[in-house]
């Protein structure tokens, strides 16, 4: 093994679901590229993020803190400092190819090189943004397909997001992306180490596939978690409004239908799944010019996603919910030679944890009151103690309008979802009820109720916990 840093190569998709690789346990799926990354690689099989949104979650991995210790609790707050100006600083050559999901979108972040590309379907926050795909869509003639052009068409409220993408392919988001990793990868000066993060926009809604990589899914039989009516019912209150919310806004170009049918949820979840095979060949691509140009000889490439996506399980559409769909991830790390081969790790983690395991196999010392915890011992084979408990926040935004605050704590086989100053919220026995449907929160059975004061006492023993070790983190600034 060569005993010079490494090459670290972060691809980080976006609303990527657990279960969309093949190799990790769904036929259903087309990923030779993944499925190759998972048997050559080592994957956390129980990985959760930190937050029920873009930003919150990528800002928490890219810094090592909580979203309540960063302050970035929703999307469009401010954030401009990462971890990745250490890496930048000892001597790493940082580039961003795609989405990162800072704010303002340009924001260096300790990038040397940024080639910004943001959500599909802006409207938000950054609208009049014009990034490296838009720039690509105006040169070459084409107006980019968006809300205010679904909007006229006659099925918008029923497709659930879902339409074909119309344009050339090579326009596409996903495929620009990835194009764009590959020119950089074949044209610029080999640079070593490098540290290249490539951001694609996808599976993020409006989910967008060309007819021909649709057509692959909707020939399928997919998996399609039912919605009962006393799930529903049992739902917490600000859950129900997000329901709501999200049946009259459209946002991302999707509006939830209360009721859909079976084929209406089919067709969204084919084209969803269509988007993840249309990044799966790019990150294939993009691994051969890696290794034509001599990059893999001593790299480790990680694999990710910032959340996952209801597709109308649990009666919701997208984000904001803290469902194991929401926060589980796939965190896939290759490296042969290096990690293990075919290796599952099923241990408790958060995904802010890969963060200071990248310092540390650059050579750089992760802070001292750095809230995650390296990876680096478990993906070595020695000493590492899976989580008792992984955390994730969500603070009331445009579309999450029901609560103030939204915490999660998740233990191997109970979680529970707290809303500030509400008397209702979610528990769930996963060993007996995997699926989350069953929410226990008003039980009448004593030991439920125990369950939920054990999980109500450690979340507030975390945040206390947290304010103490970070509290010299603004020290240079008092």
């Amino acid at each position: 093994m060569n005993s010079e840093r490494p090459n670290i190569i972060f691809i980080i998709t976006d609303q990527q679901r657990f279960d969309t690789i093949a190799e990790l346990g769904f036929p259903y799926m087309e990923t030779p590229n993944l499925d190759r990354l998972v048997r050559e690689g080592t994957t956390f099989t129980n990985c959760h993020v930190t937050a029920a949104s873009c930003a919150p979650s990528r800002a928490s991995l890219f810094t090592g803190y909580y979203p309540h210790t960063t302050g970035v609790l929703k999307n469009a707050d401010l954030w401009q400092h990462s971890w990745i100006e250490q890496l930048a600083d000892s001597g790493y050559r940082c580039v961003n190819i795609g989405k990162m999901h800072s704010y303002p979108y340009h924001t260096p972040l300790g990038f040397h090189e940024r080639y910004v590309v943001e959500n599909k379907d802006r409207y938000l926050e950054e609208r009049w943004y014009f990034d490296e795909w838009d720039k690509a869509l105006r040169a070459r003639g084409h107006v980019k397909q968006q809300r205010e052009q679904y909007r006229q068409r006659d099925d918008y409220r029923q497709a659930l997001g879902a339409f074909d993408w119309e344009l050339p392919e090579d326009l596409h988001s996903d495929m620009f992306v990835g194009d764009m990793a590959k020119w950089w990868i074949e044209t610029y000066p080999v640079t070593q180490p490098l540290f290249l993060q490539i951001g694609f926009p996808g599976p993020h809604p409006p989910y967008d596939p060309t007819p021909e990589y649709a057509a692959r899914y909707m020939n399928k039989e997919l998996p399609l978690l039912e919605v009962t009516q006393e799930e529903l019912d049992a739902q917490p209150a600000a859950l129900k409004e997000l329901r709501q919310h999200n049946n009259e806004v459209d946002h991302d170009s999707v509006v939830l239908d209360l009721d859909p049918t079976e084929e209406q949820r089919h067709r969204q979840r084919a084209y969803y799944l269509a988007n993840v095979t249309m990044i799966d060949e790019k990150i294939g691509e993009i691994l051969r010019s890696l290794d034509q140009r001599g990059y893999l000889e001593n790299s480790v490439v990680i694999f990710t996603s910032d959340h996952g996506d209801c597709l109308t399980d649990h009666g919701h559409s997208q984000k904001w919910t803290m469902y194991d769909i929401i926060t589980r991830m796939p965190m896939i790390v290759w490296s042969p030679g290096r990690f293990e081969a075919g290796r599952r790790i099923d241990g408790l983690c958060s995904q802010f944890d890969i963060g200071p395991a990248i310092l540390e196999l650059a050579g750089v010392e992760p802070a001292a009151d750095m809230e995650a915890r390296s990876l680096l011992p478990a993906l070595e084979g020695n000493n590492w103690q899976p989580r008792d408990y992984v955390f994730a926040e969500q603070a009331r935004d445009g579309i999450l309008t029901g609560t103030e605050f939204m915490t999660m704590v998740r233990s191997a086989d109970w979680k529970l979802v707290h809303f500030l100053d509400q008397p209702d919220g979610q528990l769930f026995d996963l060993s007996a009820d995997p699926d989350e449907v069953n929410n226990l929160w008003d039980s009448g059975d004593p030991a439920h109720q125990s369950k939920k004061q054990e999980l109500l006492d450690e979340l507030r023993e975390w945040r206390i916990r947290s304010a103490l070790s970070t509290h010299d983190l603004f020290a240079d600034h008092r």
